[in-house]
């Protein structure tokens, strides 16, 4: 008799009442192929849970961290950002999200035309002011790499790394991306700047040769300056007429050093606005600037003063 067995087919012979003679014969190819096919399909799919197993506990560790990082506002957990440049850390937003300055803003005041006319009288005004303390606070806010401080007045506290590093991380990154927003026009339209007309010297001397290569319209200083205020005003309400007077005293300073003219700095404070109005569609910004609220409450709670001499900037600024 013949029997299907694991191993293949076995003939039975009987020997003796209580016993039988087995043979077994191996399985035929096709049975061992097909046998070999189902354990290659179990294994293929015990692989395949396991790597879907992984893919949602990889989900499922970054949403944690995602939510820990938000419900934490991320103090004292700052993320190293990459730079662009020494000491130019990246943005939040990718070129391709920046608002378009070359689609935003219209073309520079045309030589011979009143607007013209009108920023030739303030670029003159602004030269008036050479050696004065507003001359020297205009050379301070010319530094991009330390202005964060220069707001310190503004919000009645210390804006350093030390003190305040979320803020200063977000101003920083906020630096760039409202920076940066103003490079379509400025590369497009490459407008000269004011002392390549006049001739006069500028508050920061050793900047005049890569000016001259980087458009002046519209000014990446004043969108900075403007951005900053706008985003300042977010996180200290209460400090609104101050940080917006600092803000638009910052945006002023380019002219006053004689390396914009006005009508750059009209459109570079309409570029930061714009840059700000984008940045809040970004998760990665709104959870550093709820750190950043939470920072500062708490340093202003514990009564430290800014780091700046709050009453000659107010002397400088016209404002005392």
């Amino acid at each position: 008799m013949l029997v299907l067995t694991a191993r293949g087919v076995a003939r039975t012979e009987a020997i003796g009442e209580n016993e039988t003679n087995v043979t077994t014969f191996p399985a035929p190819p096709m049975a061992v192929e097909r046998k070999s096919a189902e354990r290659r399909k179990k294994m293929r799919y015990m692989m395949r849970s396991r790597s879907a197993l992984f893919a949602l506990l990889t989900v499922l560790a970054y949403a944690a961290l995602a939510t820990g990082c938000a419900s934490s506002g991320r103090l004292n957990q700052l993320t190293a950002v990459p730079e662009l440049l020494p000491g130019i850390l990246a943005g939040y937003l990718p070129p391709t999200a920046l608002p378009n300055s070359l689609a935003l803003i219209p073309p520079p005041p045309a030589a011979g035309s009143a607007a013209f006319a009108s920023d030739e009288e303030i670029s003159r005004k602004g030269l008036a002011l050479r050696g004065t303390p507003r001359w020297k606070l205009a050379i301070e806010d010319g530094d991009l790499r330390q202005a964060p401080g220069t707001f310190s007045c503004a919000v009645n506290a210390p804006v350093t790394e030390q003190e305040t590093p979320n803020l200063y991380m977000l101003m920083r990154r906020v630096s760039t991306d409202a920076g940066r927003s103003t490079s379509g026009a400025k590369d497009y339209y490459s407008r000269p700047r004011p002392f390549m007309a006049n001739n006069e010297p500028i508050c920061t001397p050793g900047e005049e040769e890569p000016l001259r290569k980087n458009g002046s319209y519209p000014s990446g200083h004043a969108a900075v300056g403007w951005a900053w205020a706008l985003i300042l005003t977010e996180i200290a309400p209460e400090r609104t007429d101050a940080i917006l007077a600092r803000g638009w005293t910052f945006g002023e300073s380019r002219v006053i050093c004689n390396v914009h003219w006005q009508s750059d700095v009209v459109e570079g404070r309409f570029m930061g606005a714009s840059t700000v109005a984008r940045l809040h569609a970004d998760a990665a910004f709104r959870v550093d600037l709820e750190a950043a609220k939470a920072e500062l409450a708490a340093v202003r709670a514990k009564g430290l003063k800014p780091q700046r001499d709050c009453v000659a900037e107010a002397a400088a600024m016209g404002k005392q």
